[in-house]
């Protein structure tokens, strides 16, 4: 006989309390773990495709492995030291761009260039802001990053817990289903089925959608001549699975950028706002249907609630789980409303009266 529902949800929510707990105490220990899980969980399909080929799952493990070593050595090499150059300059030419847009309102508007002028003080605030707490903000950012995920966890421990779980990745999920309460098992295997392809269609396709935008968004800007064109547009790209984002974000500091270095020849200027403004029909039109899908059920201010939320509570790693849980939430949410439409609760006498 199953247990009472008053006694199931005393346990389910114990459970959920333990598991919040977890993440509040030991998130910064986690995350190597949360990391590595997240890499397994989307290098998965892969090695499943691998072993339909006829592959084992030791071989398709190694192989994908020895893929990803390759590619991260080649990104180290060539990459990243370009990218944190750029981003060094980026930080400090910033200044120099406020300050000859401040120049340029003074010189065109004279009326609100007054020093008295609420505009121009704002102007001069966010410049001397960005002179001062410019490179401090870098020095914090990469402190407290090597902090929490330091040389070893990037290099050792990450790869190493990703590795162990896609290798036994089929093994932990047999596992788990064997310890599924019986009576609830077959609506808990839908559930989370809706949850996978929830998470498939979003995690695995918007960082399709990510990569692409942002390796175009990189090559194009670079070959307009636009300066730290590498680091906007891998930063456009990177936020681009938040809704819209991506482009503002990207496209401000790129056509702002474009107007301090290109002011008075307006064709360059012009071919970045065009780089993001096709890059945004390619997204939305081309690009998230066909790998994202319209099914996946997040909507953009559920998922910027959940960002918010869960990186407030438990900091990165919150981020990091944010998006899964606010899938799994959307996925009971639906299912709980489907099964009270489907109850006397919502149907109340109308089936009766029909009869």
């Amino acid at each position: 006989m199953s247990l009472p529902v008053k006694d199931q949800l005393r346990y389910w929510g114990i459970a959920t309390a333990v598991f919040a707990l977890v993440l509040w105490f030991l998130g910064d220990v986690l995350l190597p773990f949360v990391l590595g899980g997240a890499i397994a969980y989307c290098l998965d399909p892969i090695a499943d495709r691998l072993e339909r080929w006829g592959l084992s799952r030791i071989a398709a493990t190694a192989l994908i492995t020895v893929a990803t070593l390759l590619l991260f050595v080649a990104m180290a090499l060539v990459l990243i030291p370009t990218l944190i150059n750029q981003t060094t300059g980026l930080i400090e030419t910033l200044p120099k761009a406020v300050s000859g847009f401040q120049a340029f309102v003074s010189e065109r508007f004279p009326s609100i260039s007054d020093d008295n002028s609420t505009i121009r003080q704002t102007l001069a605030s966010i410049g001397e802001a960005i002179r001062n707490q410019g490179p401090e903000l870098v020095k914090t950012v990469l402190g407290s990053a090597l902090s929490v995920i330091n040389i070893v966890v990037l290099l050792v421990i990450v790869p190493v817990v990703a590795v162990y779980l896609l290798l036994d990745w089929d093994r932990m999920i047999a596992r788990i289903d064997a310890l599924l309460p019986r009576d609830h098992a077959p609506v808990i295997r839908r559930l989370a089925g809706d949850i996978d392809a929830t998470l498939a269609s979003f995690v695995r396709g918007m960082g399709t959608v990510c990569l692409i935008l942002g390796t175009y968004y990189a090559i194009a800007l670079m070959l307009v001549g636009l300066n730290f064109g590498l680091v906007v547009g891998l930063v456009a790209g990177l936020v681009t699975f938040i809704p819209y984002l991506g482009a503002l974000t990207g496209g401000a500091l790129a056509i702002g950028l474009a107007l301090f270095q290109f002011w008075g020849d307006w064709v360059p200027i012009g071919l970045v706002a065009g780089i993001f403004a096709l890059g945004q029909v390619v997204e939305g039109n081309v690009l998230t249907p066909q790998l994202v899908g319209n099914s996946v059920g997040l909507h953009p201010v559920w998922l910027l609630l959940a960002l918010a939320v869960f990186g407030a509570l438990f900091g990165f790693v919150g981020m990091l789980v944010a998006v899964p849980v606010a899938a799994a939430i959307g996925v009971l949410a639906r299912f709980a409303v489907n099964q009270y439409l489907d109850s006397r609760l919502y149907k109340g006498t109308e089936d009766r009266d029909a009869s």
